[in-house]
């Protein structure tokens, strides 16, 4: 599904008929320009318009809300609460709102997350090598909750819980496809899920939002409860998250991250296995093309901050899905580049806009992604 993205703010950002900032209404002006050294709250809105033959027209935008839970304590770390919504003119839908909430001095960290997705989607198989001639185009409906508790022992480490549910709904919109091969205990048309268990976090990073030093270590393992129709499914999921950021100078950054995620449980539903391909690693592939039991990949991106308010980057890195064993022969790559606009100085939050490039397979055009978004890709 290739999508024409139009970048409204960052046209506005850049188009010299806008340099008489009083010419811009003063909502807009504070949000993309004024600077505030005052641990104050901000807010930023983007729109979003796009256009695809499976959705139409699709317009909506996202909304940002950053906070301090203590303005007295320089140690404390930026909140916030995150919106999205989009609406296409064939009756499709999506929309999340996410909290990220720090308490003062960082003694908690609490993250919640509610999504609803109506959306097209295609189901290539299962495996590191799926073909795009085996397509199959779906109509997808997901609901989803979760959320995070932990507590700070120490000065870096965290012990917490994570837990929720979802449930998925999956209709075959051409028949003789891929999709219908699927076994029957893996669940075409979808399930209703529960899980829940620790999680472990290390975190000494100088900045949640524009990290320039320190690494965070995050571990989770849910065990899941399949319901209704997949009443019979249990198992677990393990995800293994690694950040490490590096000053070379006063305005380059070296980040290094690195992901591992793996689904135990026999006869596992095809929609909970980890996928390859998102906004912020392996950039440049469709989330959903490839899909298996156990998914590794890495990347490193130099930020370079050109000011206060632009910065461009340049990334790397490399990744597969397996089933048992994992081989370098079959490691995909991802580069691309990006630039990023910080909207909000003090607390480092910025719009970014990146290209990602994957591999080219025999009789394919090479993949490729366009992405924007709201904060670093990690």
């Amino acid at each position: 599904m290739k999508k024409i993205i139009l970048l409204l703010i960052a046209s506005i950002i850049l188009n010299p008929c806008f340099a008489q900032r009083k010419l811009i209404p003063k909502f807009i002006r504070k949000m993309l320009f004024e600077q505030d050294s005052s641990k104050h709250s901000s807010f930023f809105v983007l729109p979003v318009l796009a256009s695809a033959p499976e959705t139409g027209i699709e317009a909506g935008g996202s909304a940002l809300y950053s906070f301090y839970t203590d303005t007295l304590n320089n140690n404390t770390r930026v909140s916030n609460i995150f919106g999205y919504i989009t609406l296409t003119t064939k009756g499709q839908t999506r929309a999340s709102l996410t909290t990220n909430y720090w308490t003062p001095q960082n003694r908690y960290h609490y993250t919640g997350l509610i999504s609803y997705i109506n959306f097209p989607f295609d189901y290539y198989g299962i495996g590191n090598n799926t073909r795009k001639a085996d397509k199959d185009a779906l109509g997808y409906k997901r609901m989803r909750a979760r959320a995070t508790a932990e507590k700070r022992f120490g000065s870096n480490i965290y012990l917490g819980v994570v837990g929720g549910g979802a449930r998925y709904i999956f209709e075959d919109k051409v028949r003789d496809g891929i999709y219908q091969n699927l076994p029957r205990e893996q669940q075409p048309r979808g399930g209703v899920t529960l899980s829940g268990g620790p999680s472990f976090v290390f975190d000494n990073r100088n900045n949640n939002t524009y990290t320039t030093s320190g690494a965070i270590v995050t571990t989770t393992f849910e065990l899941i409860k399949g319901l209704y129709n997949i009443n019979n499914y249990q198992g677990g999921f393990f995800s293994l998250e690694y950040a490490q950021f590096f000053s070379l100078s006063k305005r380059l950054v070296l980040g290094l991250n690195i992901n591992e995620q793996s689904l135990v449980g026999d006869a596992a539903p095809f929609y909970l296995l980890p996928t390859l391909g998102t906004d912020e690693i392996m950039r440049g592939y469709y989330n959903g093309r490839f899909r298996d039991r156990n998914l590794i990949a890495g990347q490193a991106e130099l930020r370079y901050r050109i000011s206060d308010r632009f910065g461009i980057v340049g990334f790397a890195g490399a990744g597969e899905v397996f089933h048992k064993k994992f081989s370098f022969d079959e490691l995909k790559p991802s580069v691309g580049g990006g630039v990023r606009y910080f909207f909000d100085v003090e607390k480092g939050l910025s719009m970014r806009i990146d290209y990602g490039i994957g591999e080219k397979r025999p009789g394919e055009p090479r993949q490729s992604g366009l992405y924007m978004s709201l904060a670093e890709a990690f």
